[in-house]
C-alpha cells in the first residue's frame, strides 16, 4: 500500500472542516495531505501511526499534524462503535498573515511545532467540550471562533508531547515526500511480517544501494534501524498490554528468531524483553 495524497474538498462557504467519522472512517491508508488536521477519538482503541512514528490510542486521543505529515488510525479488531472527531484547515484559510498577528503568537508557535505531530496528553474536561461541539449544528461562526478556542488551550497547554522526537518529518522536504511517505506506508502495513528492501527500494523507483544511501539521507536512519524501531516499540506495547510469551511476541513483531529479538530488544531497550514486563508490572 502507498501513502496516498489526499486531495480534501472544501466547501466554498467554509474556512475549514469539522467532521465527525465512524468505524468506517478509520479504514482510511496511511496519507497525507496539506491541511492541518487536528483529531479527537471519542471512542476506539488501535494503533495511531504519524510519520515513522507508532503509539497506541484511545478514547479522549488528541492530536494536532501539521501539512504533508503521514498518518493514519488503525483500529483493533473490530469497532462498530469507534468515533473520531477531525478538524482540517489549510495555512492560510484565514489569510495569509492572519496568525502573524501578536494576539495568535501562541498558535503560531504551535503550528510550527505540528509538523513533528502533537499529541495532548491528558485532555481537559472544557477541551472535550469544546471538541464536542463541532458535531452540534452551530452556524459557522460559532464554530471559527470554536476552532480558535481549541488552538489556544491547546497552544498553552503543558501536555504537549511530539511524536516525531528526532525532528524526521519536518526535515522532509516537499520534493521529498512523494518518494519517501510510500516508503514509510510500506513499512506500516508490512513491519509485523516480512520487510523486503528491494521491494522498498521499487516503491522508491530506485537500486537496492542507492536506496540505503538516499533513505539514510533524508530519513537520518538506516532503513533496518527504521524497521527495528518499528518492531520493537509494537513489542513493548505487547509486553505491558498482552500475557503473551515472549517468545510469541517476538513473531508478532516480525522477528523470525526469538534469540535474535532477545538481543535486539535488550541492545537498544538496556534491558531483557521480560524485565522489562516485571518493571512495568511492578
Amino acid at each position: 500500500m502507498k501513502a496516498s495524497y489526499e486531495l480534501i474538498k472544501h466547501n466554498d462557504k467554509q474556512s475549514f472542516l469539522a467532521r465527525t467519522f465512524d468505524a468506517e472512517g478509520f479504514n482510511a491508508p496511511y496519507h497525507y495531505h496539506r491541511e492541518y488536521e487536528l483529531t479527537y477519538i471519542v471512542s476506539g482503541t488501535g494503533k495511531r501511526y504519524v510519520g515513522s512514528h507508532m503509539e497506541n490510542f484511545g478514547p479522549g486521543d488528541l492530536v494536532l499534524l501539521g501539512p504533508n505529515v503521514p498518518h493514519c488510525w488503525k483500529l483493533e479488531d473490530k469497532q462498530d462503535d469507534a468515533c473520531s472527531i477531525v478538524i482540517q484547515f489549510v495555512p492560510e484559510f484565514l489569510g495569509d498573515d492572519f496568525f502573524t498577528r501578536h494576539e495568535l503568537r501562541h498558535i503560531s508557535r504551535l503550528l510550527q511545532k505540528s509538523g513533528n505531530g502533537i499529541c495532548f496528553k491528558s485532555v481537559n474536561a472544557d477541551m472535550k467540550v469544546i471538541m464536542q461541539q463541532f458535531t452540534g449544528n452551530s452556524e459557522s461562526f460559532k464554530k471559527l471562533l470554536l476552532l480558535l478556542d481549541a488552538l489556544q488551550t491547546l497552544a498553552k497547554s503543558r501536555n504537549q508531547v511530539l511524536l516525531d522526537q528526532h525532528g524526521i518529518l519536518p526535515g522532509i522536504s516537499m520534493s521529498e515526500q512523494p518518494r519517501i511517505n510510500p516508503v514509510f506506508a510500506y513499512l506500516v502495513e508490512n513491519f509485523r511480517c516480512h520487510v523486503s528492501l528491494e521491494e522498498a527500494a521499487g516503491i522508491a523507483n530506485m537500486t537496492p544501494n542507492a536506496f540505503c544511501k538516499y533513505f539514510k539521507r533524508v530519513t537520518r536512519r538506516t532503513f533496518m534501524d527504521t524497521i527495528i524501531e518499528y518492531r520493537l516499540s509494537y513489542a513493548t506495547q505487547l509486553l505491558v498490554q498482552t500475557d503473551k510469551p515472549i517468545s510469541a511476541i517476538a513473531f508478532d513483531c516480525g522477528f523470525g528468531d526469538v534469540s535474535h529479538f532477545y538481543k535486539t530488544f535488550k541492545a537498544r531497550m538496556q534491558v531483557s524483553p521480560l524485565n522489562y514486563r516485571k518493571k512495568f508490572l511492578e
